[in-house]
């Protein structure tokens, strides 16, 4: 299976094959690859339009690399120190990097009448693949994997935001 390539755990990922997030687990060489992944799907989603083009590509390459950091390290965090998982940071890295295959379709999303339907069929697939690359990575049941998720989500993504932006509100 190590002589697989990209694309192959890439298609392999977004079909939620388990071997594959095992061995993308389990290879410490695919870390650049999963990083890889990251950037191609952030390409994708400026490049259909669904970044929002305020920050523009480079801006949400960074901003999605950053976030990939940020949330395999706060599941990290939850999932291995709190809820009991087994997991090495690297290894929700590579997994949680590469369950962004499916962003890759958000280049669609320029497309008139159907580039919100792909965007909303994208964000639920992005969410399963994630659940499932932390219930691989952290050896958890699929309830553990949804609580972490969730609890990750909120810690790395909303309460920041929420504060950022009540202290953005006091300024003015």
């Amino acid at each position: 299976m190590a002589d697989r390539s990209m694309l192959d755990r890439m298609k392999g990922a977004a079909m939620l094959d388990i071997p594959t997030y095992e061995e993308v687990e389990h290879d410490t060489s695919l870390t650049t690859q999963a990083a890889m992944v990251v950037v191609i799907a952030a390409l994708a989603r400026g490049i259909g339009g669904m970044d929002g083009g305020e920050v523009g590509i480079i801006g949400g390459v960074l901003g999605a690399l950053f976030g990939w950091l940020l949330w395999s390290g706060v599941t990290y965090l939850i999932g291995d120190k709190l809820l009991g998982g087994t997991a090495t940071w690297g290894e929700l890295l590579r997994t949680l990097g590469y369950a962004q295959a499916p962003g890759i379709l958000l280049i669609l999303g320029f497309i008139p009448l159907i580039g919100w339907v792909v965007g909303i069929v994208v964000f639920i697939w992005l969410l399963v693949t994630g659940i499932v690359a932390i219930r691989q990575a952290l050896d958890f049941t699929t309830g553990k994997a949804v609580l972490t998720a969730i609890i990750g989500w909120l810690v790395a993504f909303v309460i920041p935001a929420l504060i950022l932006g009540g202290a953005l509100g006091a300024g003015s």
